[in-house]
């Protein structure tokens, strides 16, 4: 996967950066990015040491993954984190807890990086819209999101619909990719599976991973299988313009147009 086109990307691993054994790890993996973390998987006495390893980390890549590093939140750490990441290879910075666009100005500026978002708490929910212009992209974090808006720990996902569905409409809006976020229980891969087919309903273009066992999930739901990719084929054949029955349902040039982008994310 190239940087270029967000939309293809259906796998972001984050791993922390002061985890060598980790970044070695994801450079034999297949994620389309891996987002190296300076901020919640660090431990604060660790922030320095972990700021080095991930500009290391940067240079020497991770294959056809695409890198990307998350920064602290403002202050002095952040500081620090914009100047390192300016001077790296990474591709994208990542921004968390994003509350509104001054908070994306501000590292987009201090890393001359194009810059994704992290949606975290309400006020990053109702900004969302006046966020995504300024960015690449959007990533759902629904961890923090769940506590920011006073659910309980193990809620029903249930309860993060309507803020779920206003980052991808806000996404959608500014034409930037948008991310689910991560799923917790690592033991349970038909969960995850479930949330991926979920989240791919929902809009996304990927989801967010904290381990590697979940990259052959996402990467395999988030793209289109050879059922789905058949039928846009007859689909475009079929269509000669206007409304029209097609195996049973009425279609029209919107529904050409979907089958089209399809194939054009299938071939990529």
């Amino acid at each position: 996967m190239t940087h270029d086109d967000l939309s293809l990307c259906r796998s972001l691993l984050f791993l922390p950066a002061s985890n060598p054994r980790a970044i070695e790890k994801a450079r034999t993996l297949g994620a389309d990015m891996v987002v190296l973390d300076l901020e919640d998987a660090v431990k604060p006495v660790d922030k320095e040491m972990a700021r080095t390893a991930a500009v290391e980390a940067a240079a020497r890549g991770f294959g056809s993954s695409v890198t990307a590093i998350r920064v602290n939140s403002p202050g002095a750490w952040q500081d620090r984190d914009l100047e390192a990441v300016k001077g790296s290879a990474a591709v994208f910075a990542v921004v968390p807890r994003t509350a509104g666009r001054d908070d994306v100005d501000r590292v987009a500026a201090g890393t001359g990086k194009p810059v994704l978002a992290m949606i975290e708490t309400a006020p990053g929910v109702l900004a969302a819209a006046g966020i995504a212009p300024a960015t690449s992209g959007l990533i759902v974090g629904t961890n923090d999101l769940g506590a920011s808006l006073g659910l309980r720990r193990g809620s029903s996902r249930q309860a993060l619909t309507t803020a779920l569905q206003m980052a991808v409409i806000a996404a959608r809006a500014a034409g930037v990719a948008v991310f689910d976020g991560v799923y917790n229980k690592l033991d349970d891969p038909d969960g995850f599976a479930t949330e991926c087919e979920e989240g791919r309903l929902f809009g996304f273009d990927g989801k967010s991973l904290i381990h590697p066992n979940q990259i052959e999930a996402a990467n395999r739901i988030f793209s289109a299988d050879s059922e789905e990719i058949e039928a846009a084929r007859r689909l475009i054949e079929a269509a000669t313009g206007g409304a029209e029955r097609f195996e049973g349902e009425m279609i029209e040039a919107m529904h050409v147009a979907q089958a089209q982008k399809l194939l054009a994310k299938a071939r990529a």
